[in-house]
């Protein structure tokens, strides 16, 4: 393996593999490790079951190779794309995937000498049907940058990890990280997976951020919108956002058809 050849002072591998196993004491949605509590003279790498489809790893003082293995109880579903955010403070350590006994390099972030931690976020998406829910959030990705036809918006309605009313706030763009802002006053929320949209205690008013790709060129826009969309590592990014009224109307007429993939409660 490479870290035992030297080849990088530390080493975090990704091992992606759908399975069914029981969990054991050594399993976990998340860990938080040290490379200090290692034997100093083993050359033996150390294993990581990770169980969950979301969690996060924290390696201080990395020391020669972990090994992570992604590999989540749910017996019916076959993860084939796993997502990875390094913290903005990861050092000491490149993460590579294993595949069928090669190493593949994700990411080196930082390689410090001081090699204090090597943190990370994961995701694990599933693309085992069309019919299935995580193919349904890629679908409404790809169409983060154009307006969502009639089908794709009443899906995003009963797929999305938050579906609320608002209006825009402010817009602000991210050069650096290619990615735009849109800071949201919020007049209801239908659905959300966590408290991104929160209630502001001086003014009262609900609030929350959503973002976007810089290259979708988000302008600010006045009237009420439904914002859809996912959260991915603790953040709202966008995806359906008609005008309200235009909402409305799709929806009732797609209801009077019997046509609506899901009931909503507009009121």
């Amino acid at each position: 393996m490479a870290a035992e050849r030297g080849l990088l002072p530390a080493l975090l591998l990704v091992l992606l593999a759908g399975g069914g196993q029981q969990p054991g004491a050594a399993d976990y949605c998340s860990w938080r490790g040290s490379g200090l509590s290692w034997e100093p003279r083993s050359r033996a790498v150390e294993q990581v079951h990770l169980r969950c489809t979301e969690g996060s790893l924290e390696w201080m003082y990395p020391a020669r190779a972990l090994r992570v293995i992604l590999e989540p109880i749910l017996p019916s579903a076959q993860h084939t794309t796993v997502c990875i955010k390094p913290a903005s403070d990861f050092q000491g350590a490149s993460i590579y995937v294993e595949r069928a006994g090669q190493l593949h390099l994700v990411a080196s972030p930082q390689r410090d000498i001081s090699r204090r931690t090597a943190s990370f976020q994961y995701e694990l998406l599933s693309n085992q049907s069309a019919a299935g829910p995580d193919f349904k959030k890629m679908a409404l990705v790809k169409a983060m940058c154009r307006p969502c036809d009639n089908v794709e918006l009443l899906m995003a309605i009963c797929s999305s990890d938050f579906v609320v009313k608002g209006s825009i706030r402010n817009v602000s763009h991210d050069s650096e990280n290619h990615m735009s802002q849109v800071d949201v006053n919020v007049q209801k929320v239908y659905r959300q997976k966590n408290r991104i949209f929160q209630q502001d205690e001086a003014s009262g008013e609900w609030r929350g951020p959503i973002r976007t790709l810089l290259q979708c060129k988000v302008k600010k826009g006045a009237g009420d919108f439904l914002f859809t969309g996912n959260e991915h590592f603790g953040e709202a990014w966008l995806g359906c956002a008609p005008r309200f009224k235009d909402f409305s109307f799709i929806y009732h007429a797609a209801r009077e058809r019997r046509a609506n993939p899901c009931e909503f409660q507009l009121n």
